[in-house]
């Protein structure tokens, strides 16, 4: 069905006041012979009109029925003209052949007839013929007209709304892996430093005999980390603002090349790192290498909260040809630890998700050894 708009208070007035235009045009001049020769013609003539009138009301519920009322009407009347266009033009918004030829059959022939009654002398059918057939062609023309135009600014604002939709969908899409990819730097920038703070933190609370200097040196370190997870917390979270000079710009993300500083500043806080780099770091390209420094640093921040006391190795090797191979290795801690960190899992699954997206791959296991393996194989761009 052809999209019919809802029409305001002046859609109707101008309807209707061309409607009564029509009518006054083609009856004015019969009307004057009716009240002056047969006036009881001139009020069935208005009556008739006035029917017609009241039935365009529901034109838009009843469209053939009150076209062909209405037409059917102008049989007798002149002033049933205007509703009879009016109705014929609104079933013409439709587009239906099937329902605008018969009613346009009978549009045709009730002005052929009426004609015939015409008491101010029937005009040459010559010129009868082509005169209403023309004023019904553009009667259905104009309508047709108008159905097409509804149906094409239908069409054009259910497009706006699908399209629209679609942007909040792609939005709402975008926030949520914005979100999550927020969520994975959160954990990987601020897991390595809580671990540290952790650690010290432990050493503090449960060894006993530590000297002033111990003492001292442990709380700087904790200190120290507490300061940079807070910094760089601050650096991952201005990325959620809005304004364009809302956050700093953000600090170049780490990449292979910081991986000596990574395990340096892992030895200088307790732990024992062995490194084997079987590759020149700086050959490693930028977002590969990024991928790399992650997975070292997610295994050490492993290692430090659940084999803080045992040796780890991180072994690297590969290159262009067949990628890059990221081994960490460390022994199973012996015994429990009290009040031991809490575990989350989400690491080793952000890593899997970080390695996926690379086009590599991620594993851990527990070698027949005692050993907790991970391993990682990542492709060299091309």
């Amino acid at each position: 069905m052809t999209f019919q708009p809802a029409l305001h208070w002046w859609s109707h007035v101008w309807r209707y006041t061309l409607v009564l235009a029509i009518s006054g045009i083609a009856w004015f001049e019969v009307a004057r012979w009716q009240w002056e020769h047969q006036r009881w013609w001139f009020w069935a003539d208005l009556a008739v009109g006035l029917a017609g009138l009241i039935l365009l009301g529901w034109r838009r519920r009843h469209p053939v029925a009150v076209a062909a009322l209405t037409n059917a009407m102008s049989f007798v009347s002149w002033s049933a003209g205007g509703p009879a266009t009016l109705a014929l033009v609104s079933l013409a918004t439709r587009r239906r052949w099937r329902e605008i030829i018969p009613v346009g059959s009978l549009a045709l022939t009730a002005g052929f007839v009426l004609e015939s009654f015409n008491p101010l002398g029937r005009q040459p059918y010559a010129l009868v013929i082509p005169f209403v057939v023309l004023i019904i062609a553009v009667t259905v023309g104009w309508g047709m007209y108008i159905g097409s135009r509804r149906e094409l600014l239908a069409t054009l604002r259910d497009r706006a709304e699908t399209a629209e939709s679609e942007q909040h969908a792609r939005v709402a899409q975008a926030r949520s892996s914005e979100r999550a990819r927020i969520a994975r730097e959160m954990h990987d920038v601020l897991a390595h430093r809580i671990s540290l703070v952790t650690m010290h933190a432990g050493a503090l609370a449960y060894r006993q005999g530590l000297t002033d200097e111990q003492v001292r040196v442990t709380a700087g370190i904790i200190q120290d980390n507490s300061h940079r997870a807070m910094t760089e917390l601050r650096e991952v979270l201005g990325v959620l603002r809005d304004g364009p000079g809302d956050s700093a710009p953000e600090r170049p993300q780490p990449a292979a090349r910081d991986l000596p500083d990574l395990i340096e500043e892992a030895r200088r806080s307790g732990m024992r790192v062995q490194s084997r780099p079987g590759l020149v770091l700086d050959d490693i390209p930028e977002k590969l290498g990024r991928t790399v420094y992650r997975v070292v640093q997610e295994a050490l921040t492993n290692a430090r909260k659940h084999a803080a006391d045992t040796l780890v190795t991180v072994t690297l090797k590969g290159g262009p040809s067949n990628g890059v191979s990221v081994e960490v290795r460390n022994p199973l801690r012996i015994g429990e630890r009290r009040n031991p960190p809490p575990a989350s899992g989400l690491g080793l699954v952000g890593l899997s998700e970080r390695a996926e997206l690379a086009g590599g791959r991620l594993t851990h296991h527990v070698s027949p050894g005692g050993e907790f393996v991970l391993e990682a194989w990542l492709p060299w761009p091309a």
